[in-house]
């Protein structure tokens, strides 16, 4: 999760409309044929920056089908075929095993970072992010300012209505240091902490104004969701497959609101200021 929106490409003129004597002979620069060009220069927008431009003013470059197939289409694969060997009772399981039994070491410090995880932790830093951003837009005269902070509250809501279904149709039981019973797979706090945070990012990032701004944001975002994932593992609270997978359906949920957001174009971009117009 980088930066979603370069500076829009500025299209370079073409030869066709060079400035050479058209057919009526009075030396405007226009097609061979006669006919004037259909996008005049003097009919341009100008681009954020303040230089003419004729490409629209959205806030990422155009995704085509076969990159939103597999920006969703890939975590949602891996993710099913873990699903299928945590049910089949399949070779990775003990892959799994293996691994949890190396990292295992209950403490305290493996226990606050699985907090960072809770819905009483992780909620909370995405309502401050959802306010910040649909006041900002609204004071910036944003149309539709709401619909962005909308779809980030509607899919951490989805969350709890994915994850426990999958609880309860997977039913795996936890690690030897948890109370016996089904109800672990996938891991719903590594789902909380990554839609949360991952949510709140996506929203903050088109206001931020510099490069180092938004790297580190996405770094914190990232570090956030890693820390969760290792104590959850290292606390024994869940075994490393329930984490990894969850990470995978969360790529599905983020990737989504990443193309719904990028696709509705200037709604979520502050109007350029004054001072950065050109005469």
């Amino acid at each position: 999760m980088g930066d979603i929106r370069p500076g829009p490409p500025q299209l370079r003129p073409g030869r066709a409309l060079a400035h050479t004597t058209g057919a009526s002979g009075s030396g405007s620069p226009h097609r061979s044929d006669g006919h004037a060009p259909q996008t005049p220069r003097g009919a341009r927008r100008s681009g954020p920056d303040g230089r003419p431009g004729t490409t629209p003013p959205v806030p990422g470059r155009p995704t085509s089908f076969l990159g939103s197939s597999l920006l969703l289409g890939l975590p949602a694969l891996i993710f099913a075929l873990i699903t299928w060997q945590v049910m089949a009772d399949g070779p990775l399981l003990r892959l799994d095993e293996r691994v949890s039994r190396a990292l295992l070491h209950p403490d305290r410090a493996s226990e606050l970072l699985a907090d960072l995880g809770d819905i009483q932790v992780a909620v909370p830093v995405l309502g401050v992010g959802l306010v910040y951003v649909a006041l900002r837009a609204r004071r910036m005269g944003t149309d539709r300012w709401w619909v962005a902070p909308l779809a980030a509250a509607v899919l951490m809501a989805l969350v709890p209505a994915l994850i426990i279904p999958l609880k309860e149709l997977t039913g795996r039981h936890g690690t030897h240091v948890m109370p016996p019973g089904p109800g672990y797979y996938p891991s719903g706090h590594t789902a909380t902490a990554a839609v949360a945070y991952g949510s709140a990012t996506l929203l903050l990032l088109p206001w931020l104004r510099t490069a180092w701004a938004r790297r580190t944001l996405v770094a914190l975002c990232a570090l956030a969701v890693l820390g969760v994932s290792f104590g959850l593992v290292r606390r024994g609270y869940h075994w490393p497959l329930d984490v990894v997978a969850s990470w995978f359906l969360c790529a599905v949920l983020l990737g989504a609101l990443w193309l719904f957001l990028s696709r509705r174009g200037p709604d979520r971009r502050p109007p350029p200021s004054p001072s950065a117009e050109r005469p």
